[in-house]
């Protein structure tokens, strides 16, 4: 019976461990851009939009991996905040494309400074070695269980 077996402990997990540090760094970040008024779901959207000229939201749904609905609210959000613009296409009024705003498009760097330094204060203390080892431990993983949401919350 299951409940004669000794529990393993939290500290046993690798899950544990991953979840423990992946928390750390995500808060930190979302401290790091909480002055621009941006959170960590909003920073996805946004970056993803800065490489792109102009894209549908279900294009952008697919590519951030989360569903249609989640990306929607997303959007309202920041076309509330002017970083996103929505164009409206005269030939069919229900084909709509989205893009970085001016504002948005100057704001990018600024968060990806953000992103930087965090990634610096947290991973630097590792050598490029054992850093670069991580990545293609991570990547591994995200292939083999065919991960495709991105992390936004």
């Amino acid at each position: 019976m299951i409940e004669n077996k000794k529990a393993s402990d939290l500290e046993y997990h690798l899950g544990f461990w991953l979840r423990f540090v992946s928390n750390h760094v995500s808060f930190s970040f979302r401290d790091r851009i909480a002055k621009y008024d941006i959170t960590v779901a909003e920073w996805v959207v946004l970056r993803s939009l800065f490489n792109r000229t102009r894209c549908t939201l279900s294009t952008l749904s697919k590519h951030i991996g989360i569903d249609l609905g989640a990306t929607s609210r997303l959007i309202e959000r920041l076309l509330k905040k002017k970083l996103v613009t929505r164009k409206i296409s005269t030939a069919d009024r229900r084909f709509v494309e989205l893009e970085l705003s001016p504002a948005g498009r100057k704001l990018i760097p600024k968060l990806a400074h953000e992103a930087d330094i965090n990634d610096e204060i947290f991973f630097n203390p590792l050598s490029r070695e054992d850093k670069n080892h991580l990545l293609r431990i991570m990547k591994t993983l995200v292939k083999l269980h065919n991960l495709t949401e991105k992390p936004t919350e």
